[in-house]
């Protein structure tokens, strides 16, 4: 907490006088040697606080793993809680809570902060510069303002790869997944980009006032590099184009495939300002850095796929074969890729298996919405029996804890697909309900869906393979409206149920933890011992190699040239230290693996199962077996209606209620209004979407 509030700090006297005039050339004096020069004082400011926070927190959520493994009780924050939640519901924000709202208003006071610093350091002495530089007042007050919304955008891009690093320790640390902090990617980059090109234009026409445009096609080797800035500007335009939200949810392609363009704003941004400056920006990049390689390693594996129930609704629910050791929270998501439909797409789908309740399987649900997942359902809706499937997966990822067993009751809201992210919480409380002393939350399941067949997505709360568990020791309700049919179907419809089963490949492996079972505390060595290497390489480089050079030729050696060098360090020292420790835990995993692998390679293959689905007729159908059952008994179906959510939720008496709500956007919407309402202090309200 100490460093936080120091790094906090820092970033506040970043823009001021006494930052510039005494701070900062007290450090470099003392960092300033052949090793690392002026750069090893920007790393010691701007780099290392954050890098050291993100290993503590790596350590911190490795001890709070073992303690959650050992059923230790964890205090209930009721403070926290009182600052999630929602304050704004409709607006281009979405849905934001107090806390939300807090640290935006702290980040905008550090930018409006930072602006005026700026302007106040660079005006002061405003007409003496230029006098010296041969220039108008308006002209060197424009060449000033250029330069201070630049460094003004640098704030936003020191932040803009923190929401989207999937394992982040930071964000769990404070209690944000991935999913949830997309959101947070989407506002930075809209202020970084709208910073950035106003300072591109600003320069445009400073240049063409002054009769400069010559310069912008210059390439300095000391100092500034204009046309690394106009490409880095040119690269982030692009990607700021195709990311706003009518181009994003028309033509997702083209929104996925330009913002790869990343690498190429990240590399010529850092050739633009100098390897010292970009020590700003450094540590988000950095840990997004070796999160995205761990990716890549991880997506190099084919995983085995079991089995595919496929429904009539146009859904399918993949199971995979899964290490026992991996363990994973509710909620959680991968991300697939099948090579067969496409090569570069990665698609994310809720878990709604339980780890716990599960240990062998892995099981996700896909509905059918567009090209893509409707391709997978033909596919597989085409024979019941298929030699293999070739599927890559990245994750789980997912919240670090299950803090919705702390409620009394939950109330889980979800419409058409969205019931996925629930399906994981019933077969975790279902096992809690059955193996556990500790007393459940009580559930109550609204789930809105168009159409009848849509509800053999009920089906899917109990695994395909069945279970021993007694689903009556979860005080579960489901309540399921069907919104676009008047009354139930007159017949019997046969909605057939097929299991698609896949034969065993020996290459295929299961899902694993890429850094095996204590992975955070391998996350927290490898951002350590990649960054040790990585000052060892700098060093290495400034005193053999730029300052002999430098020194014999009495010249300050290339930036550009500098900074090439210091971002091949970086990737070598995070592709050292990260395939060192991969390698480590597959080799481990691969030897536990190889004694499961000849009985799963024995494994008989079941026949097809039937189906079941639920409607609203007199009498009642005869399933298969008893958890089924007491899931139809639990089940009251509505049709040609919608729920009266308020209703529902204002009638809660429990003392703490969790709502969770996932589903379209309008509904979301609902939920938060009724949740942030002054009568309503015993809801807490939690949101499950990608999309805001």
């Amino acid at each position: 907490m100490v460093v936080f509030v120091g790094y906090i700090l820092i970033w506040f006297m970043m823009p001021t006088k006494t930052f510039y005039l005494q701070w900062l050339p007290d450090i470099h004096a003392k960092t300033d040697s052949t090793y690392f020069g002026q750069q090893g004082a920007n790393i010691l400011i701007y780099t290392f606080p954050i890098l050291f926070i993100a290993t503590l927190s790596c350590l911190y959520l490795h001890i709070r793993k073992k303690m959650d493994d050992n059923n230790t009780e964890r205090r209930e924050n009721v403070y926290w809680k009182s600052w999630s939640r929602p304050v704004l519901v409709k607006g281009p924000l979405g849905i934001v809570s107090w806390m939300e709202l807090s640290f935006l208003a702290m980040f905008i006071t550090l930018l409006v902060w930072s602006f005026c610093s700026y302007l106040h350091s660079m005006f002061a002495n405003i007409n003496q510069q230029a006098a010296q530089m041969r220039l108008s007042l308006w002209e060197a007050k424009l060449e000033s303002s250029a330069l201070m919304l630049g460094l003004v955008g640098n704030i936003c891009l020191a932040f803009l790869f923190f929401p989207v690093t999937r394992g982040s320790s930071i964000l769990q640390l404070i209690g944000l997944t991935s999913e949830s902090s997309i959101k947070y990617h989407i506002w930075l980059g809209h202020i970084a980009m709208t910073l950035f090109t106003a300072h591109g234009l600003c320069y445009i026409i400073f240049s063409a006032k002054t009769n400069q445009i010559s310069q912008m096609l210059k390439w300095n080797q000391v100092g500034i590099s204009n046309v690394a800035g106009e490409v880095a500007l040119v690269s982030g335009l692009i990607m700021w184009g195709t990311s706003f939200h009518a181009i994003r949810r028309k033509i997702f392609e083209l929104f996925f495939y330009t913002h790869h363009l990343y690498v190429v704003f990240v590399v010529f941004f850092v050739l633009h300002v100098g390897s010292s400056y970009s020590c700003v920006m450094l540590p988000g990049f950095y840990l997004f850095l070796i999160d995205r390689y761990l990716r890549f390693l991880q997506s190099q594996q084919k995983i085995r796929v079991v089995s595919a129930r496929v429904l009539p609704c146009q859904v399918v629910e993949l199971n995979f074969s899964k290490c026992p050791g991996l363990s994973y929270s509710p909620r959680s998501n991968v991300f697939l890729n099948v090579p067969g439909i496409s090569k570069l797409q990665w698609h994310p789908f809720t878990v709604t298996s339980s780890s716990n309740l599960e240990p062998e399987k892995l099981s996700v649900v896909i509905k059918s919405e567009g090209s893509w997942s409707q391709n997978l359902y033909d596919r597989l809706s085409s024979s019941p029996r298929m030699d293999r499937m070739e599927i890559s997966i990245e994750g789980p990822y997912g919240p670090s804890s299950t803090e919705f067993l702390r409620h009394e009751t939950l109330v889980m809201i979800s419409g058409g697909s969205g019931i996925t992210p629930f399906i994981s919480i019933i077969r975790e409380l279902l096992f809690i309900a059955n193996k556990a002393t500790s007393k459940t939350p009580s559930v109550l399941l609204i789930c809105a869906f168009k159409k009848s067949e849509d509800l053999t997505m009920l089906e899917l709360i109990l695994p395909a393979s069945g279970t021993n568990f007694d689903i009556s020791r979860l005080q579960l309700q489901i309540e399921a409206y069907v919104t676009r049919e008047e009354e139930p179907p007159t017949e019997t419809l046969k909605l057939p149920q097929t299991e698609v089963w896949f034969k065993p490949n020996s290459s295929d492996l299961p899902v694993y933890a890429i850094l095996g079972q204590n992975s955070w505390l391998w996350l927290a060595l490898i951002v350590a011992a990649s960054f040790l290497v990585f000052l060892v390489l700098m060093g290495v480089l400034t005193r053999y190699y730029i300052y002999p050079i430098a020194h014999r030729i009495d010249v300050m050696y290339s930036f550009s040239s500098k900074s090439a060098l210091n971002m091949l360090f970086i990737c070598v020292s995070i592709a050292t230290a990260t395939t060192a420790g991969f390698l480590t835990n597959r080799k481990q995993q691969r030897v536990a693996y190889k004694t499961r692998q000849i009985q799963n390679m024995n494994a008989p293959t079941p026949s097809t199962s039937p189906s079941a689905w639920f409607h609203n007729t007199a009498a009642e159908r005869e399933l298969e077996s008893l958890p089924h059952q007491s899931l139809v008994r639990a089940t009251t179906v509505r049709h040609g209606t919608r729920p009266d959510l308020k209703k529902i939720l204002m009638v809660r008496q429990s003392s703490s209620a969790g709502v969770l709500v996932s589903g379209p956007r309008t509904m979301r919407q609902e939920v938060a209004a009724i949740c942030s309402s002054g009568s309503a202090n015993n809801l807490h309200f939690q949101s499950s979407s990608f999309s805001w």
